[in-house]
């Protein structure tokens, strides 16, 4: 469950509990598919998250949930948090096992024998495989092709709980999305920690562009393509020029921009500024006009003044972004951002909130733009759909899921779209 949410716990098989991004998502995946390979039935696996506190709470939750609803199975907690704070996970009576993020797919992982204490040093990781996992039915799946991240952000945690930046081999990655593909699956989503960073440690540096081409070049039975979240600092002349020219990959980046506000854009030690961005967004609608994009953002950065914050929302608007994940500013122990003068937290909060409130604002524009266009939309289930540009669409009618149904977007509630009778 990358929400967090938590699932029925179920007896009869191997349980994996997921916090966080969907690069944790594939991941309990392969830990899934590696227990049914290894035979290991009566185990909770909780495969973390570091980004924020509360994240981390809720994985704390999970793990004495675990244990209270199946008293009889082992609980082995994983994931980033377990990878920056193991003897905190070792403390809680109700663990049996903390297992590093280097090691938590890997065969006879999740073995009954060995020390409680498996974590690792993850920065020694080298080798990237392209783990995948199935969202949605049969409509969507992800595969990893980029793990760890080299660039140190002063609010950021993740780096040490996933290692220095690796890449999937190019023939490894085309031959897993080769599958999915040949499996049924409508659209692959590429994801990673740095997703714009793959093929910085592969022989001749090839770029993530060069990897998105030969994906569509070599599997033409694939539908559509997907990048999730990159670094708003850098896309490839290879990347942009798919972008212009290759239909089957989808119109939308999400980017990790954190603030508008240069002065705490340098303070987060980001590597672009608001000028900057605002130029890459500029040039890939020049290059594919009907792209749409969302962004991170962190509301509440230490020092962050009410000009600041201004600044940050009258971007949003600038950009014409669509799609916002606000997070409050987290304090991470160990981070330069912990140790800054923090804002209030009642501010924090607020400013979360207002910037979500922007955001709500600036998808309704999008949408109500977008009315009387005919799209195509993948069948995630009864009665829903996303759009090429990921817009969300409700669908009257039965469609298989995985199916690509057209239509023109007739209304919208602020939030999704529907297509005309």
């Amino acid at each position: 469950m990358a929400d967090g949410s938590l699932p029925a716990l179920n007896s009869a098989r191997a349980e994996v509990i997921t916090f966080g991004c969907r690069l944790n998502a594939c991941e309990s995946e392969a830990i899934a598919r590696q227990a049914a390979a290894d035979g290991v039935t009566d185990v909770v696996v909780v495969n973390t998250c570091a980004v924020t506190a509360e994240a981390v709470r809720q994985a704390r939750q999970a793990v004495r949930r675990a244990r209270r609803e199946r008293p009889e199975a082992r609980v082995v907690v994983t994931g980033c948090a377990a990878q920056t704070d193991p003897s905190g996970f070792l403390a809680m009576p109700e663990v049996d096992v903390v297992l590093g993020n280097g090691e938590k797919s890997a065969p006879g992982a999740l073995s009954a024998e060995g020390p409680r204490d498996r974590v690792a040093d993850v920065f020694q990781v080298r080798r990237q495989a392209a783990a995948s996992g199935a969202f949605e039915g049969r409509a969507r799946a992800y595969v990893e092709i980029q793990n760890g991240c080299d660039h140190r952000c002063t609010f950021c945690i993740i780096p040490f709980g996933r290692g220095n930046a690796r890449s999937t081999q190019p023939t490894d990655a085309v031959a897993r999305v080769r599958e999915l593909a040949d499996a049924g699956f409508a659209e692959v989503v590429l994801t990673g920690v740095d997703l714009t960073s793959w093929g910085g440690d592969i022989e001749g540096r090839p770029p993530l562009g060069s990897l998105v081409r030969r994906i569509l070049d070599e599997i033409p039975q694939l539908p559509r393509l997907r990048l999730s979240s990159i670094d708003a600092a850098e896309i490839d002349p290879e990347l942009m020029s798919a972008f212009a020219s290759e239909e089957r990959l989808m119109p939308h980046l999400h980017l990790s921009l954190q603030s508008g506000d240069d002065l705490i854009l340098k303070r987060m030690k980001r590597r672009h500024s608001a000028a900057q961005a605002l130029d890459l967004i500029a040039a890939v609608r020049e290059a594919r006009p009907d792209t749409s994009f969302g962004a991170d953002f962190i509301a509440g950065f230490p020092t962050e003044s009410e000009a600041a914050f201004e600044r940050t929302a009258a971007f949003v608007e600038t950009a014409g972004l669509a799609y916002l994940h606000v997070f409050p500013f987290s304090p991470r122990p160990g981070t330069p951002a912990a140790r800054m003068p923090q804002v209030p937290a009642p501010v924090v909060r607020e400013r979360a909130a207002r910037l979500r409130e922007v955001g709500a604002a600036a998808l309704t524009q999008r949408l109500e733009s977008r009315l009387g266009t005919r799209v195509r939309a993948l069948v995630e289930g009864p009665g829903r759909g996303r759009d090429e540009d990921y817009a969300e669409i409700a669908l009257v009618g039965e469609a298989p899921t995985g199916s690509i149904v057209q239509g023109v977007l007739s209304r919208h509630d602020g939030r999704k779209a529907w297509l005309a009778d």
